[in-house]
């Protein structure tokens, strides 16, 4: 007769995070003989259950949901299998208490003490629970804020250019235009984007579709082509012509060649060379690499650059913007299943590499997207 309480458990998580040691040692102790509980775990993938998002008020993940015996508990971060070994003993001591009913008869007074000090712990957790899932939701809705705004700065510089461009005769006026009316366009999306902040989710502002790298980095390299010709910088290009198609949102992955070329050029030194590099390395992913020539970034730095507002004091000085260029590229390539990293040597220069998902015939209710 098994005589264990059961556990309903939720783990919501994305492909790439149910690799993490983290996750993978809390997988196998509840598979195993030691854990003391009946399991029920499913386990979730939020790009195809978004709806858990919501239902559980869940802003970090991967999470761990405990959905039954109630109260609900939820645990988040990098460390959910240190959290659950704490409360495991008093859901096993509830569990004893309820199963052995009148058989433990401790002094009414005493019992009153404990289920009135049990109540106030739970209800103190939901409180805890709540102010945590409030205060992400205001830092979510603050960094997408931030990100959009900084997307703003796009086409209104390519606006910029192309009139300059035109005052010093080297476009006419009907490529103006054309040039005006597709960043009028590109503000009026990102603007619908800001519209949304207050209620939509940062992965629910995409739209993958089949989409040519090549191509989108070419119109790049031309947008961006005053800033690196004024400084006689080259531009090198090595795209294979039989590099796949890839499943991206189009306008988000421009932003991402936008950023990382414009500060390839920003931190190059005059009349050096940038080098953009895009490999087809497995059936599934399509890595692409930007380097320069520049003064390259400090070891201990190099993953604290992509976190929100990180701009490094060597590179401050004489530089524009707030610092989240490579925050707003980390995110954008996280949410399409990819990485994105860099390998730099101080004096030597650096190279960004990210990877995008292979077009795979996917549509927009079978996105497909895992760890690249």
């Amino acid at each position: 007769m098994n005589d264990k309480k059961e556990l309903k458990l939720i783990l919501v998580a994305a492909r790439n995070q149910l690799s993490s040691s983290d996750i993978k040692s809390l997988l196998a102790y509840l598979e195993s003989d030691d854990c003391e509980f009946e399991i029920s775990l499913q386990i979730s993938e939020p790009t195809e259950q978004p709806e858990l998002l919501e239902l559980h008020r869940l802003v970090a993940i991967p999470a761990l949901i405990k959905v039954s015996p109630a109260p609900k508990q939820i645990f988040a971060g990098s460390n959910i299998f240190s959290q659950l070994q704490k409360w495991l003993p008093r859901w096993k001591q509830e569990g004893l208490t309820k199963n052995l009913g009148i058989n433990l008869q401790p002094s009414k007074i005493d019992s009153i003490r404990t289920q009135k000090e049990f109540l106030l712990e739970d209800e103190l957790l939901v409180l805890r629970q709540e102010n945590e899932t409030l205060t992400k939701r205001i830092e979510s809705q603050e960094r997408l804020l931030r990100m959009v705004a900084h997307e703003l700065r796009t086409p209104l510089t390519a606006a910029t250019l192309a009139v300059q461009s035109q005052k010093l005769g080297q476009i006419d006026i009907e490529k103006l235009q054309e040039v005006i009316k597709r960043r009028l366009e590109e503000i009026e999306l990102l603007s619908q984007d800001l519209l949304e902040v207050g209620t939509t989710k940062w992965e629910a502002l995409f739209n993958p579709q089949k989409i040519d790298l090549g191509n989108i980095s070419a119109e790049v390299i031309l947008e961006l082509e005053k800033l690196w010709r004024l400084r006689n910088i080259e531009i090198d290009t090595d795209i294979p012509s039989d590099l796949p198609s890839v499943f991206a949102d189009q306008r988000r992955m421009r932003q991402v060649f936008l950023n990382l070329i414009e500060n390839a050029i920003k931190f190059s030194n005059d009349s050096g060379s940038i080098k953009i590099t895009m490999i087809h390395k497995t059936n599934q992913w399509v890595e692409i690499t930007i380097c320069d020539k520049g003064a390259g970034i400090p070891l201990n730095e190099q993953k604290r650059i992509f976190m929100d507002r990180v701009r490094l004091p060597q590179t401050s000085e004489g530089t524009s913007g707030f610092g989240i260029g490579l925050s707003v590229c980390r995110r954008i390539v996280q949410v399409h299943g990819g990485r994105i990293w860099v390998v730099s040597e101080i004096g030597v220069g650096s190279c960004f590499h990210f990877t995008v998902p292979v077009w795979q015939g996917q549509n927009k209710e079978q996105q497909y997207l895992t760890k690249g």
